[in-house]
C-alpha cells in the first residue's frame, strides 16, 4: 500500500477582477479630470435697482437675427445703429437672449460689441 500525497492543483489567480478595477479607475480619472480651460465672461448680469438713463439700447439675440429695440439688424448694421443711439460708448447696452439662441451666439455678439469699443454690456434673462 502506497501512501502518496495527492497532488493538489494550484489554481491560477484570475486577472479579470484586477483588470476591471484598473478600467474603473481609468474611467473615473478620465471623467474627473479637466481637459480644457475655463473662461470667465466679462458680462455682468443685471441686478435689481439702478437707474437707466438715455435712449433704450436693448439687443435681442435670436438664433438667426438680431433686433435693436425691436428692429431687425444684421451683425454689421448693429454697430452703426448703436453708435447713432448712444451719446457716449460707456452707456449701458442690454443683451437679451430669446427663442433658443445658443450661448456661443451670445458670447460672439458680446465680443463683437466689445471689439467695437462698447464697454458697458449687461446680460438679462
Amino acid at each position: 500500500m502506497q501512501f502518496t500525497e495527492s497532488r493538489r492543483f494550484r489554481r491560477k489567480p484570475s486577472l479579470t477582477p484586477m483588470i476591471d478595477v484598473v478600467f474603473l479607475l481609468l474611467v473615473f480619472f478620465m471623467l474627473a479630470s479637466r481637459f480644457g480651460m475655463d473662461q470667465v465672461l466679462p458680462i455682468p448680469l443685471a441686478s435689481s435697482g439702478g437707474d437707466f438713463t438715455g435712449n433704450p439700447k436693448l439687443v435681442d439675440i435670436l438664433p438667426e437675427e438680431l433686433r435693436l429695440n425691436g428692429i431687425t439688424r444684421t451683425a454689421d448694421d448693429l454697430i452703426p445703429a448703436l453708435t447713432e443711439a448712444m451719446e457716449k460708448p460707456t452707456e449701458t447696452i442690454v443683451l437679451r437672449s430669446t427663442d433658443g439662441a445658443t450661448v456661443q451666439r451670445v458670447v460672439a455678439i458680446s465680443e463683437h460689441l466689445r471689439a467695437a469699443g462698447f464697454t458697458s454690456i449687461v446680460l438679462v434673462e
